[in-house]
């Protein structure tokens, strides 16, 4: 499924991932920033954010017919200096409990399905929270990571203020920024302890501690659980980006869709995935079949893979078309044209 400007497609797709059929939209008229699927309650998530009504979390158990808006405490108190204004990030658990991460960077738990929701209040309470500042997109907690190796391990990213990590189930929290330069600061001051813009991080699903990051400025991995930082991508043709996906068995593979700092598309107008079987040592550039010249580009949610073998991967850009390939990269096909501007890709088993 795909998130646009303007609501959600859905494309159902044949068993060999050649056939594809487009449903909807849905939800019509408003942005969907993100969206998830918890296969434990068999329940769609999806980010609506209405600049009439405000944001809300719709939820779907039968695949878009019908939605309810979920429940109550999805905001801030009343005397508090920030608010919330859009909804940027949701994230299952096996455990039932549904994070939400929001603008103005604060992140929400709910631990009934979406029934009602709570602040996770020691995030905006650290006493680096006053460092944080809000990107081009706002001030948004943008990404939510669960360790797959530890149910009480927590990440989140939220521009401009870095990347955190709870090791409490989100009781307390840590800035984990060591290595990362925040190129757009003076010389001097590029390597703060808060206040990184990081556009986009995945955890390795294959092996316990690595971390992929996008940044502002460098592609960046850890191998223990973000205290240190290694920057892999100086060979890569523009070491910015939004998105960057992890392969689900290989640990040393990882996907980027780079793009220059403005305009924002494609360097050289050639539109391609990045892939590094090597952990970052190498990039491949990958674009047998995607056209060209192109001006467009990828945001942070619109990159996706699938856990089938060969693994399939997901891609929509800001021009509204979106890409797959079947084969790991190799090749690419068109699936949807001349949507709105694609904000977030889902696959959903």
């Amino acid at each position: 499924m795909g998130g646009n400007g303007k609501g959600v497609v859905f494309l159902y797709r044949s068993r060999d991932r050649t056939q594809w059929e487009a449903v909807g939209p849905v939800l019509t008229g408003d942005p969907i920033y993100t969206s998830a699927y918890d296969v434990n309650s068999q329940t769609l998530f999806v980010a609506v954010n209405s600049e009439f009504y405000g944001p809300s979390i719709c939820r779907s158990q039968d695949f878009g017919a019908s939605w309810d808006t979920g429940g109550s405490g999805f905001h801030y108190a009343a005397d508090d200096a920030e608010k919330v204004t859009q909804v940027w990030s949701i994230r299952p658990t096996n455990r039932g409990v549904v994070y939400a991460g929001v603008d103005a960077s604060g992140l929400f738990l709910s631990d009934n399905g979406g029934d009602s929701w709570c602040e996770l209040s020691a995030l905006r309470e650290h006493p680096t929270h006053d460092h944080w500042g809000p990107g081009y997109g706002g001030k948004c907690l943008h990404t939510i990571g669960l360790d797959p190796f530890n149910d009480e391990r927590l990440y989140i990213a939220c521009s401009v203020g870095g990347i955190y990590r709870s090791v409490d189930a989100g009781d307390t929290w840590d800035p984990i920024s060591k290595g990362i330069r925040a190129e757009f600061l003076p010389d001097g001051q590029q390597f703060p302890q808060a206040g990184q813009c990081v556009h986009k991080f995945a955890l390795s699903p294959a092996r316990a501690g690595r971390i992929w990051l996008q940044d502002h400025g460098g592609v960046y991995r850890s191998d223990d659980g973000g205290d240190t930082w290694l920057n892999i991508g100086e060979s890569l043709p523009s070491d910015f980006g939004f998105p960057i996906v992890a392969h689900p068995t290989e640990a040393d593979t990882a996907y980027v869709f780079p793009v220059e700092r403005w305009p924002r598309w494609s360097p050289d107008n050639m539109l391609s995935v990045h892939r590094t079987t090597d952990a970052g040592g190498h990039w491949e550039r990958l674009a047998n079949g995607l056209p060209m010249p192109t001006y467009t580009g990828v945001l942070r949610d619109g990159m996706r893979l699938d856990s089938e073998s060969p693994v399939g991967i997901y891609f929509g850009t800001t021009s509204g078309s979106l890409y797959h390939s079947a084969d790991e990269g190799a090749s690419w096909h068109a699936i949807a044209h001349q949507l709105p501007r694609i904000y977030s890709v889902e696959v959903v088993p």
